[in-house]
């Protein structure tokens, strides 16, 4: 009885630490693959969230980084500030939105893809500009007349407006991360 005891309780223990080991390699690599998204001098003091609001990392400024998410097969991590935040829960759940205030999301590690004029769009069409972006900022704000002298073509080279016309448009800023060696 007693070495049956001590079998199930080492089965247990070493269960334990295993479950243990993955959940931290895992945690790892999605805190990884969230901070890839966050300009190097922010990612020392942004919170990192799994997509079940898991806290991976404390922060003490007001970005909030998440990892891809799960249902995407690339990298697609970003870092949301409170505007954006808000900006996220609206379009997540289809609801209406009014930036209050400016906000700067990071999406340093690019994207897989999405439609410049559907903001709801799965997949590549003919007639719906998916667009894969780089490493990129995107911008919000509050008064969207200042977007109108934007282009809204994603391949001209520069900034570009996102879903114009849709309560979640948008400035998708093109950027160039420096090499090591600059």
């Amino acid at each position: 009885m007693r070495i049956t005891s001590y079998i199930l309780g080492s089965i247990l223990l070493c269960s334990s630490f295993t479950a243990t080991a993955y959940n931290d390699s895992k945690s790892q690599k999605l805190l990884k693959d969230a901070l890839s998204a966050a300009p190097i001098a922010l990612r020392s003091k942004v919170t990192v969230l799994d997509w079940d609001h898991n806290v991976l990392k404390q922060g003490s400024n007001n970005y909030t980084c998440f990892p891809t998410p799960p249902h995407l097969k690339g990298k697609a991590p970003m870092c949301l500030d409170g505007p954006w935040l808000a900006w996220a829960d609206a379009w997540m759940n289809k609801k209406p939105f009014q930036a209050k205030a400016m906000g700067i999301s990071y999406m340093l590690a690019g994207d897989e893809g999405a439609s410049n004029i559907d903001p709801y769009a799965k997949g590549k069409t003919s007639d719906n500009q998916w667009i894969k972006e780089g490493p990129h900022l995107m911008i919000i704000t509050p008064d969207k007349t200042l977007l109108d002298s934007l282009p809204t073509d994603p391949r001209n080279g520069g900034p570009y407006v996102m879903w114009k016309g849709a309560p979640y448009v948008h400035i998708m800023i093109p950027v160039a991360t420096k090499n090591k060696t600059d």
